[in-house]
């Protein structure tokens, strides 16, 4: 049976059943990220209930001044500031060496009053920076964008329950729990195999029990392996890529792409798509994610999330005071 939250976010369902089939069921991502932060927000104030002046702490640090990392640190610091987490946005300047940037991090590791500190990607310095290196200088506890080494590692062995998780699959594996579709059982399939989306995304969907299958620029047969697709999750970073035809009648498909193509009916000139052609798609899926407002929300609430769960892992490993 779908929960009433599930059967809030069919909005997308329409027609009838009968000589024509149903479009899909749109699996809003802004309504879900809305009813995680209120969910969030109420465990923040019982901690500070709990633990007078107490409040999770999180930390952005960006090197440079690109626009769109100030774009992404703004929707951050705004979400941070609804749910009650103390958020402090600490900017290097182009100028910065790796060596600077390292002893911040540090600075921030060795800071007990924080609990969450991601490093804003790409790294804007005009030295060489190894972001690899970087990525791995945060302390695995404070590492609530779930991209350290120590972190993909326990993931990828199944420790669920003691790691973060990389926001963007997270926000998926909630999108998924929404539609109320259970993925033991179930053959998924993943475009793509980054490490911020497709590899966790794989890891994620086998240790909740699903069979899965990663494809690639490399996989020759890309149409078949998504036919057999009871869940589709699409992180490959190519407009429209995935054709509504592909699609197994029914399936859940979960779109993470954020593109941008041509479109002179926009005053900017251009409109923003996923990897899955959704006009075609939204003909055979049984559940669809938009864009935007699908998978995009998803992400910052999952990285609140995450800095919430260190907040309550740093108080149960605090001593009892006297």
């Amino acid at each position: 049976m779908l929960s009433l939250t599930a059967l809030s976010l069919r909005f997308g369902a329409c027609g009838c059943r009968g000589s024509r089939r149903s479009l899909a069921t749109v699996v809003s991502g802004n309504k879900t990220s809305k009813l995680v932060r209120e969910r969030l927000q109420t465990e923040v104030e019982k901690m500070k209930s709990h633990f007078s002046g107490f409040r999770p702490a999180l930390v952005v640090l960006q090197v440079g001044d690109r626009d769109d990392s100030n774009l992404y640190i703004s929707s951050k610091l705004k979400a941070a500031a609804e749910i009650g987490i103390d958020a402090k946005h600490v900017r290097l300047p182009s100028s910065a060496t790796q060596d600077e940037v390292l002893r911040s991090i540090m600075s921030v590791n060795e800071n007990p009053s924080v609990h969450g500190l991601i490093v804003q990607l790409p790294l804007d310095s005009v030295n060489p920076v190894n972001t690899e290196l970087i990525t791995n200088a945060v302390s695995p506890e404070k590492d609530v964008d779930g991209l350290s080494c120590i972190n993909a590692g326990k993931l990828s062995r199944g420790d669920l329950n003691d790691c973060f998780i990389p926001c963007t699959p997270n926000g998926c594996m909630e999108l998924i729990r929404q539609t109320g579709v259970s993925v033991a059982g179930k053959h998924a399939v993943v475009i793509g195999r980054s490490k911020i989306v497709g590899a966790p995304m794989h890891d994620l969907l086998l240790w909740n029990h699903a069979t899965v299958t990663t494809c690639h620029s490399k996989t020759p047969d890309l149409p078949e392996q998504v036919g057999r697709a009871d869940i589709l999750v699409v992180g490959a970073g190519q407009a429209e890529m995935v054709r509504g035809e592909w699609v197994k009648e029914g399936a859940v498909v979960i779109d993470c792409g954020i593109n941008h193509v041509p479109d002179e009916t926009k005053a900017s000139g251009k409109r923003v798509v996923g990897d899955v052609h959704y006009a075609s798609a939204n003909q055979r899926a049984g559940f669809i994610t938009p864009v935007p407002g699908g998978v995009g929300p998803m992400t910052v609430a999952m990285l609140m999330e995450n800095t919430v769960l260190s907040a309550q892992r740093f108080l149960l490993k605090k001593p009892p005071t006297r």
